[in-house]
């Protein structure tokens, strides 16, 4: 049986060939840490002098995520045994070394605004300016990671009065409506469906979702329940360039697909120059809400169907495909981006059937997509196409697997979710630096041949 290779997402051994200085410098030198400053800076001449190198500090945060280095007091160690490690990190030689609890008070200075959010942008913008980020698709997905702290005790269970059984009275039944509708009103934005997400503001999106640790399950492998206690981390990455166009970081209980639609329109509002067609997710995300969103932003959804139960259709087989009298399911043939409709052409078995010049069986079969965006998609369901688009959504579940083994994302150890956050940014900023140091470092090489 021969074994396939699959190829690496890219080459980060170009990286670590490198002198320790020469591979921080290509790091840093796509990053813009001034919005960082901006917060954890004095704002006033008055008060006490300014000792700290609060700009090499910096810099030590992101240089410790790609080097590996778990804890903060490990970093404090190294800067403080190793002259040439804290040079590279932008420390004077006169300069006295941060202890842990001055790195703990600059992060969470930063845990307090959306500075890192900004910095992400800039460098991702950058790389887009450079030419390296031009992805049609994307791909959607969540990991998880589960936390520092113990899971707190369980509480016993309240027993609940018995619901009273039968129908309720007009009266009551009006009433009863009336208080689950104010009950679902006043709930939290992501404890309401995902169509409630639609036409609310992408900063009001991200301010609320919840960060704090919590426990979540997902299905492995196998179809059995695995549980956690910490986070979800979901990203959104270019298939071609394998960058993170945008991310977000949640509970552990928050539904992946909950996740989609700020993800969503944060491309769409803060990278307008990337045009995305198609949009690639799990049967998670397969919610009528995010193929509205895909359709908002003129894209297309390429998302794994997954049966609710639901009866099959009469007349299409499990791709949603017409079916001719002897159900023959139709071929698709192109899509009309004018008319928005799908062309399915006559199955070929219909070549020496009897019914062929029959009323009953069609030469051609148009579908609008906006019938059912959930069922009709372009390149439809089942097609070659459709398969090559989905089969990119492999992308994302790699750079996962890059920022576990990589880049410490496996590895939080702050107690609280907002310093979770932090941690999970600077995993976010070193990874996409990274990754624009490698496609520099690899042009440089391709000018020079």
């Amino acid at each position: 049986m021969p074994i396939i290779r699959q190829d690496s997402l890219f080459d980060i051994q170009v990286l670590y060939d490198l002198e320790p200085t020469h591979r921080f410098h290509s790091i840093l030198s796509g990053i813009d840490i001034q919005p960082i400053l901006d917060v954890v800076m004095k704002k006033s001449r008055f008060g006490p002098p300014q000792t700290l190198n609060y700009t090499a500090m910096i810099y030590s945060l992101i240089i410790r995520v790609t080097e590996r280095i778990p804890f903060i007091k490990d970093l404090v160690r190294r800067l403080q045994n190793d002259l040439r490690f804290k040079i590279d990190c932008d420390f004077l030689v006169s300069d006295e070394i941060p202890s842990e609890a001055s790195y703990s008070r600059m992060i969470t200075l930063i845990s307090e605004s959306d500075a890192l959010e900004i910095v992400q942008e800039r460098t991702l913008l950058l790389a887009m300016s450079e030419g390296f980020v031009s992805d049609e698709t994307v791909a959607i997905d969540a990991t998880h990671v589960e936390a520092r702290d113990r899971a707190p005790l369980k509480r016993e269970k309240v027993e609940k009065e018995p619901k009273k059984r039968g129908r309720k009275k007009k009266e009551e039944r009006e009433q009863w409506l009336l208080e689950k509708a104010a009950k679902e009103t006043n709930l939290p934005l992501y404890e309401k469906t995902i169509v409630s997400q639609l036409d609310v503001p992408l900063s009001e999106l991200r301010s609320s979702v919840p960060i704090h640790p919590k426990w979540g399950v997902k299905k492995n492998s196998e179809g059995k329940n695995v549980f956690w206690y910490g986070f979800k981390c979901h990203l959104a990455v270019g298939t071609k360039s394998q960058y993170i166009v945008q991310s977000l970081f949640s509970s552990g209980n928050l539904n992946d697909g909950k996740a989609a639609i700020p993800l969503l329109i944060g491309i769409q509002e803060r990278l307008p120059s990337l045009k995305i067609e198609h949009a690639t997710m799990d049967a998670g995300y397969d919610y009528h809400s995010i193929y509205k969103q895909v359709y908002r932003m003129g894209a297309q959804s390429v998302i794994a169907y997954n049966k609710k139960n639901e009866s099959d259709p009469i007349g299409f087989d499990k791709h949603f495909a017409p079916t001719c009298v002897r159900e023959h399911s139709y071929r698709y043939d192109s899509y009309d981006t004018k008319y928005e409709t799908l062309k399915y052409t006559r199955p070929h078995e219909c070549g020496d059937c009897p019914l062929a010049n029959d009323s009953l069986c069609q030469k051609v079969y148009k579908m609008k997509i906006t019938k059912d965006l959930r069922r009709y998609t372009a390149p439809a369901r089942g097609s070659v196409k459709w398969n090559q688009i989905y089969k990119e959504r492999s992308s994302v579940e790699r750079v996962n697997a890059y920022l576990k083994g990589y880049f410490l994302l496996n590895q939080i150890y702050h107690c609280t979710g907002k310093k979770a956050k932090v941690h999970f940014d600077f995993v976010h900023l070193a990874y996409n630096a990274s990754k624009l140091a490698i496609d520099r470092l690899t042009h440089l090489q391709t000018l020079a041949a």
